[in-house]
C-alpha cells in the first residue's frame, strides 16, 4: 500500500511516493489508511506532527484496553445514522468518507470501512421523520466522516430538508476539510451554504503546521460567507501536548477568524491509546493560556464521558472556600480572596 505526497504549498517539494512498511500495512488492513495529496504534502519529516496523525502505527493493533464505541453512540442511535445524546440536539452522520483517515478518529470503528458511501435516501427519510416527530430538537450537527465530502447538490438537499422542519433552528457542520482538503472549499460551496443561516462550522486544526496559505484561504471563504467558525482540537501525545505548540495554534486560529472552542481529552477509543496524555497535561496547557493570550483564544478543555454521559469541562484550579470567602488564583499564581453571597435577600 502506498500513499502519495504531492507538491506542498508550504514546502514546494516535488511529488514522491512513500511505501508503508509491513507493520503499517497490517494496521491499514484493520484500520484503513487514506491521506489526501495536500495533507501528505505537509509532512516535513518522518514522525513529525502531521505524520503521526495520518500514518498507521503498529501500536493501534496493540491497544486491547479500550473499546470501539466508548461514547455509546450506537446505543444512543434511535435510527441508523442519527445520534441523540442531549435533549435538544442530534448528530446526523451523513457520510463515512474523509480526505484523511486520522489515526485518532473517534469513529475509528467504521470510518473508511464497509459502507464508505454517502447516507442512502431511505436512511435519510427515517432520520428526517424522527427529527420531525421530536420537536424538542432545535440543533442538528452534520458529521460523519466528513459532511463536506458530499457534492454541493447532495449537501444542499440535506440542508434544505432540515430547514423545512420548523423546530430546527440551528445547523452545524463538523468538518476537517479546511485542514485536509482545503481546495474543496469553493466560492460555489460557500454561496450555497450561506443560504441556510443560522449555520455554523466547527473545523479541526490540531497543530500550527496545518495553518497554511491554502487552509487560511478556505477559512476566509467560509467566514466571508457569514459562517461563524469554531475549532475543536484533540490533545494528542507527540503532536500537540506542548504549551508553546498549543499557544501558537490557538492564537494562530484566532488570527484567521476561527474561534478556539474545545480541546478534547482523547476519548477511550480502541486503537488510539498511544495518543493519550494525562489530564494534568491538558490542565497545564489551559493554565498557560489563561491570562497570557486573549480570552478569545482560550478554549474549553473537556472530557467526553464514557457511556454517552456527555462532556464535562475542566478548569486548572478548584474553587477553595473558607466560610463566605472564595480563595481564587490569578493567572500569575497569586491567591485572592473574594467574598461570596451565602444567603440571597428575600
Amino acid at each position: 500500500m502506498q500513499y502519495i505526497t504531492g507538491e506542498s504549498s508550504t514546502s514546494g517539494n516535488s511529488s514522491k511516493f512513500i511505501t508503508l512498511t509491513g507493520d503499517q500495512q497490517a494496521v491499514a488492513s484493520v484500520y484503513p489508511c487514506k491521506v489526501s495529496r495536500y495533507y501528505a504534502g505537509l509532512i516535513s519529516t518522518e514522525g513529525d506532527a502531521i505524520w503521526r496523525q495520518c500514518v498507521p502505527d503498529i501500536r493501534e493493533l496493540e491497544d486491547d484496553m479500550q473499546v470501539a464505541d466508548p461514547l455509546a453512540e450506537e446505543l444512543l442511535s434511535p435510527v441508523p445514522g442519527l445520534i441523540h445524546r442531549y435533549p435538544d440536539r442530534v448528530v446526523l452522520l451523513v457520510s463515512n468518507r474523509c480526505p484523511v483517515y486520522c489515526r485518532f478518529c473517534m469513529r475509528k470503528r467504521h470510518v473508511g470501512g464497509e459502507g464508505d458511501v454517502p447516507l442512502d435516501p431511505d436512511a435519510l427519510e427515517k432520520i428526517l421523520a424522527y427529527i420531525r416527530s421530536t420537536p424538542v430538537i432545535r440543533d442538528v450537527i452534520l458529521s460523519g466522516g466528513d459532511p463536506l465530502m458530499l457534492d454541493d447538490a447532495s449537501l444542499q438537499v440535506i440542508l434544505s430538508r432540515l430547514r423545512d422542519i420548523r423546530h430546527v433552528k440551528i445547523i452545524r457542520i463538523g468538518t476537517r476539510i479546511p485542514v485536509t482538503l482545503p481546495e474543496r472549499v469553493t466560492p460555489e460551496l460557500c454561496s450555497m451554504l450561506s443560504r441556510f443561516h443560522p449555520l455554523y462550522i466547527n473545523t479541526h486544526f490540531n497543530h500550527p503546521a496545518e495553518i497554511t496559505e491554502a487552509s487560511v484561504r478556505a477559512c476566509g471563504l467560509l467566514a466571508n460567507s457569514g459562517i461563524p467558525l469554531g475549532n475543536q482540537s484533540v490533545l494528542l501525545r507527540g503532536v500537540n501536548d506542548d504549551v508553546t505548540i498549543m499557544r501558537d495554534l490557538m492564537t494562530g486560529l484566532l488570527d484567521i477568524r476561527v474561534k478556539p472552542y474545545y480541546i478534547h481529552q482523547m476519548d477511550l477509543i480502541k486503537g488510539t491509546a498511544h495518543f493519550r496524555t494525562p489530564v494534568s497535561r491538558g490542565l497545564e496547557i489551559i493554565r498557560a493560556l489563561r491570562g497570557h493570550v486573549s480570552g478569545m483564544a482560550v478554549p474549553h478543555y473537556v472530557i467526553d464521558l464514557p457511556e454517552g454521559k456527555g462532556k464535562v469541562a475542566l478548569l486548572p484550579e478548584p474553587v477553595e472556600r473558607e466560610g463566605d470567602m472564595l480563595i481564587l488564583r490569578t493567572y500569575q499564581g497569586e491567591q485572592v480572596a473574594y467574598r461570596d453571597i451565602t444567603d440571597l435577600p428575600e
